[in-house]
């Protein structure tokens, strides 16, 4: 089901805060997909999504085409789908406000002088019905 990125259900962005892990799917030049697994976060107010990556990674390589890409999240019956176009940020306040944006959610990533920050801008959002509150899974332990 389509949803508004400017005003996603609560339950929706709770979930996009937990600590859960995509797969950022790119398109190589051939436009086939490359797809791989990413840790991200959602800025609700800007509404982007930005993953860290190294510099030199294929999907770098790929955001900086600018081309459409997706980030998918799912945890048993719940799932989000991010869309949008791709550009990459590699100044050290971006990259700073990524990694930190990224240890509240995750941990705080290791130091790496390589990285860059992923970001996509989204204009379409796929997902569940997403109910107020959301049910339990019946898959979760």
């Amino acid at each position: 089901m389509a949803l508004d990125p400017a005003g996603l259900p609560e339950a929706a962005v709770v979930f996009m805060t937990e600590r859960h892990l995509a797969t950022l799917t790119t398109l190589r030049r051939d436009g086939s997909p490359h797809v791989v697994p990413v840790g991200f976060t959602w800025d609700r107010e800007e509404r982007v999504a930005r993953v860290i990556a190294s510099r030199g990674s294929a999907k770098v390589v790929q955001a900086r085409a600018g081309r459409r890409a997706a980030l998918a999240q799912v945890e048993g019956r719940r799932w989000v789908t991010l869309e949008g176009t791709t550009r990459v940020l590699e100044d050290e306040v971006s990259v700073r406000d990524a990694e930190e944006r990224y240890a509240v959610r995750y941990r705080r990533p290791r130091p790496n002088p390589e990285r860059v920050v992923i970001v996509l801008d989204v204009d379409r959002v796929l997902g569940g019905s997403w109910p107020d509150p959301l049910p339990p899974s019946p898959y979760a332990t």
